[in-house]
């Protein structure tokens, strides 16, 4: 074994994470690469050709890196876990008219979890991935995650949930990188058709973006168990129908399929009554925010009220916020109103670039 000692590096074929274990590599780590296969492409009612990090090609791309490197390579097949806990999980909350948030719950519940597991067998010391972050420990002994380096590829949102055990264990080689010069280190490398590689930014289980579709083909009888609802405003007034509250999402504009002569917005889905709420652009505002199953990351706990940056999407700015703990919840109060407050998707709060810790929108 090395001197800097072995490192399970998660290959999904890209160049992100296939750069990463070539920099380990070179660094001298004894690096095993290994690719999940997470879902089935045809399962999830794809027509056209598979792509992304789990088609044939992108394990076979991994897999050549690997073996001009000169590292074993391996593939895990979690399609069993990811499918029962994510897929299921996706479904479960478009019905219980929630957003999901699939890449947090497949990196905290699958990835991560596989990989440690994995890295066990195979006497691996560390784990590493290709996500834009950073991970050091703090003065607390906690390890603590923080924004990569360039922030429009910054991934610490999805990386919330992640446990202090598994994070003591985790490298992040990508965290002070801008992409630009990933990509020039796969050119470096000869790599030209890695480094001109398409990218996703699609859910990875849910063909062509559509997820509507995919909720059908997973749960074919949901149309005629739900059926046709109103389109109702904050008054109660009915103002039209909806094909099913499942296929709507907090703050839609576009795809409502009704016109009432000014831009309205999805506000609030009630599944209990099949109704979905419109509203003006005004009405999304909230000024509080309950998050659930928190994750603390930096710090054991929030003792007392504290000042905190928070991002209620991934692309969000982020928002001036505060604090308050009470147990597994989180109250966050924000002295200026934010938009689109969509429960099921993930609250994440920062300190500086420091992520906190994160957990799930409440209704």
């Amino acid at each position: 074994m090395s001197k800097k000692g072995r490192v399970l590096v998660a290959m999904s074929g890209g160049v992100d994470s296939s750069v990463a274990a070539v920099m380990l590599h070179e660094q001298g780590y004894e690096v095993i690469g290994i690719t999940m296969k997470t879902w089935d492409y045809a399962s999830s009612g794809g027509s056209s050709k598979e792509t992304g990090c789990c088609s044939l090609d992108s394990i076979n791309d991994a897999r050549s890196l690997a073996v001009s490197y000169g590292f074993p390579h391996y593939i895990l097949d979690i399609r069993n876990e990811f499918g029962d806990y994510v897929i299921d999980n996706f479904v479960d909350e478009y019905i219980a008219g929630r957003t999901p948030n699939p890449c947090v719950l497949c990196n905290t519940h699958i990835k991560w979890e596989a990989l440690i597991k994995r890295a066990d067998k195979l006497d691996c010391e560390f784990i590493a991935t290709g996500h834009y972050a950073n991970i050091r420990q703090h003065d607390n002994g906690r390890y603590v995650i923080s924004k990569g380096l360039d922030e429009h590829k910054d991934q610490s949102y999805v990386l919330w949930g992640v446990s202090q055990e598994n994070l003591a264990r985790t490298q992040f080689p990508l965290g002070s990188f801008h992409k630009s010069e990933i990509k020039q280190m796969a050119l470096d490398m000869g790599q030209h058709e890695l480094a001109n590689k398409s990218e996703s930014y699609e859910i990875c289980f849910v063909p062509n973006n559509d997820y509507r579709d995919f909720l059908r083909n997973k749960r074919p009888t949901l149309d005629q168990e739900i059926g046709p609802g109103n389109f109702i405003l904050s008054d109660g007034t009915v103002v039209g129908q909806h094909i099913g509250y499942p296929y709507f999402t907090i703050g839609q504009r576009k795809g409502l399929g009704i016109a009432l002569g000014k831009p309205m917005f999805v506000i609030e889905i009630l599944p209990e009554s099949n109704s979905v709420m419109l509203g003006e652009e005004h009405e999304l505002e909230r000024t509080q925010a309950w998050v659930r199953d928190i994750n603390l990351v930096k710090y054991a706990s929030i003792e007392q009220p504290m000042e905190a940056v928070t991002k209620i999407r991934y692309k969000d700015a982020g928002a001036q916020s505060i604090l308050t703990q009470h147990g597994d919840k989180m109250q966050v109060d924000f002295p200026h109103a934010v938009k689109g407050i969509a429960p099921g998707q993930s609250a994440v709060f920062y300190e500086g670039n420091d992520l906190l810790g994160g957990g799930f929108l409440m209704k």
